[in-house]
């Protein structure tokens, strides 16, 4: 019955290909409206993907694109990835020209094969094929058809046919899924899919999903991840297999046992790290005090290193393993903190979470494998801790925007678990500068500044800490200063590891042109480091998406202006205050004894708003850059 279905559907496969080899795709047959603003065309797109057992499935592509124009041409290009667990069987290309006339086929001299892993990867199997088109008359088609046989099936198609590219359309594209017999498939059609056309036969099931005409879509700024809306269709199965673990993915809960299996027996430390550890912490009553002596433990023993090899992509290494070899990949430290932890009786969990400072989260109301990255909770009496154990910068007990505000999935001994991450808040992201400012007559100055940056906002100045050298720091410095012309005569940096980390920068500076001269008069912007320089761009047609401000943070400025003796105040401008749901704003000039003093108080929220209110936020954005660059005129 088995091979009767795999013989059918690579029949079906073969027949579906010859049929694509009678058409010419020239361009003059696509639609217009699918040309307008497009800089290629996906003409065809097929993904079928044969599921022959719990732990088995061949997955086959065709897909024929028209390249308009020079923008177009990433398009023209194929990778296809493989590894222990994922061979590939079949990788061709044609290329045609405007009138579908074929010009070349890829010979296997033309397709790369190169190693997938990166600089940080001490062992691993990930390996890549690539193979691409060049041809000098625009526009041009080409088609690749290719076959992998996949032993991971941890992880079923996650399609979206219009991906989350702009100025690229698609005249048709379509899944198909074939499932055994006594293998039922979950899914979840999303952001309008249609449902599938469903075909029982007695030796399975296919599910077919088809979409056709989707014209170019405009990004918009400020929106969500195109998984949240987006044409899509995520898909899983109830049970699989890999490399001879068996698991479910039917609930969340079924997820976190099986890490749990691949976690068994796994966290057994050498005897002498146990006694070493627990006189560590000997003089410790407080546990969250013990915690953060056994994290600091971890950074100063341990360094990130990744480790792709089979199941290994999900299964951690032996603690004892990472005890003697002091590296790890992130579920080998998170698996060696946990047995840490366990060591001095503390519980923590193994959390698995989608990592990234732009990724996007999981759709909680489908349970599958959609993570990439692990960490470690550790539960207390009245609060949570998270430790990010890849890092030895860190700071105990935070999170930064790489896996903060997110669902995590723990792996508790009942099973999995889905909670959220912290969220840091306005409160928690602050930007406190004060600067004093030394102006001379000719409009030019020297400054003293010093910044205080919290949470999310010190994250970038702690990576400039520690990059290798200080001629390297001064080059991002330059770049993170936002004053016109300037020269930076001397800095510091110096961070607090905190739950909630400092930064503190200090800035020794001379500014050019600080203010502008024009006769006998001086024009300056008192607002000399935290103008507002981009606005949302207005839309001439209705706003389609809700808009997303990710993070929340307080800005506060206080520059105080020591003027040249013979100047005096020709315009001294008002404040203004200003509040609605997006943030707030405030400003204040103060005069007072040959000194000006510029007060500047910006929040901005965190959160999600309805697409009609876009306006108004452009308007909000606007308020706060005209007032940014409000002026004092002064006289000679």
């Amino acid at each position: 019955m088995m091979k009767s279905f795999i013989i059918s559907s690579l029949l079906f496969i073969a027949t579906l290909s010859n049929s694509f080899a009678q058409n010419t795709w020239t361009v003059a047959s696509i639609p217009a409206e699918l040309k307008e603003k497009a800089h290629a065309v996906i003409r065809n797109s097929e993904t079928v993907f044969i599921v022959k057992n719990l732990g088995e499935a061949i997955e086959k592509q065709h897909t024929i694109i028209t390249i308009l124009d020079e923008q177009g041409l990433q398009y023209a290009s194929m990778n296809l990835f493989y590894n222990k667990l994922q061979k590939v069987n079949n990788f061709e290309g044609v290329l045609y020209d405007s009138n579908g006339e074929k010009v070349k086929k890829l010979k296997k001299d033309d397709i790369q094969d190169g190693s997938a892993n990166g600089n940080g990867t001490l062992f691993g199997d990930n390996r890549y094929k690539h193979a691409e088109f060049r041809y000098a008359l625009y526009p041009f088609t080409v088609e690749f058809i290719t076959e992998t046989l996949n032993k991971n099936l941890l992880f079923y198609p996650m399609w979206f046919p219009q991906e989350d590219e702009e100025n690229v359309t698609v005249e048709q594209s379509s899944l198909k899924i074939q499932m055994p017999t006594g293998m039922p498939l979950r899914y979840k059609s999303i952001n309008g899919m249609a449902e599938p056309t469903v075909e029982n036969k007695p030796e399975g099931t296919t599910y077919n999903w088809q979409v056709k005409g989707m014209k170019v879509y405009e990004n918009e700024t400020y929106s969500p991840k195109w998984t949240r809306y987006g044409k899509g269709v995520l898909t899983a199965p109830n049970e699989f297999e890999v490399e001879g673990f068996k698991g479910s993915l039917k609930t969340w809960k079924d997820i976190g046992l099986f890490d749990n299996t691949l976690c068994e027996g796994r966290d057994i430390l050498p005897e002498n790290i146990q006694q070493e550890v627990k006189q560590l912490v000997a003089n410790i009553t407080d546990p969250k005090l013990k915690v953060k002596k056994i994290y600091e433990y971890l950074q100063s023993k341990t360094r990130y290193i990744s480790i792709q090899l089979g199941i290994g992509g999900w299964q951690p290494f032996e603690a004892s393993y990472v005890a003697e070899k002091g590296y790890g990949d992130c579920k080998a430290l998170s698996n060696y903190t946990k047995a840490l932890l366990k060591n001095v009786g503390i519980e923590s969990f193994y959390a698995s979470i989608r990592g990234g400072s732009n990724e996007r989260d999981i759709q909680t109301d489908f349970p599958s494998q959609q993570f990439n990255h692990v960490i470690v909770c550790v539960p207390m009496k009245t609060d949570t801790i998270w430790l990010e154990c890849t890092s030895q910068d860190n700071a105990f007990g935070y999170l930064s925007d790489f896996t903060s505000d997110r669902y995590a999935l723990l792996a508790t001994p009942e099973g999995g678990k889905l909670v959220h991450t912290p969220v840091y808040k306005a409160k928690d992201n602050q930007q406190n500068r004060n600067i004093k400012v030394t102006l001379a007559e000719d409009g030019n100055a020297t400054a003293e500044a010093i910044s205080e940056y919290t949470g999310l906002l010190s994250d970038d100045y702690v990576e400039i800490k520690n990059l290798s050298s200080r001629d390297e720091q001064q080059k991002q410095l330059y770049k993170s200063i936002s004053i016109p012309s300037f020269e930076l005569n001397d800095f510091s940096i110096q961070d607090k590891k905190s739950m909630i980390p400092v930064a503190t920068v200090k800035l020794n500076l001379n500014v050019r042109k600080c203010a502008s001269k024009s006769g006998t008069r001086l024009f300056l912007t008192p607002n000399l480091m935290s103008i507002t320089h981009i606005i949302p761009p207005a839309l001439d047609k209705p706003r389609q998406t809700e808009i997303v401000l990710k993070t929340a943070y307080t800005e506060t400025d206080s520059v105080l202006y020591q003027l040249p003796k013979n100047v005096a105040l020709e315009f001294k401008p008002e404040g203004v205050k200003f509040v609605n749901k997006f943030g707030s704003y405030q400003s204040e000039f103060q005069m007072k004894d040959g000194s000006l003093l510029y007060i500047r108080r910006f929040v901005r929220n965190h959160g999600k708003f309805p697409a009609e209110s876009y306006a108004e936020f452009v308007e909000f954005y606007k308020k706060v850059s005209k007032a940014d660059r409000t002026q004092v005129v002064l006289k000679l």
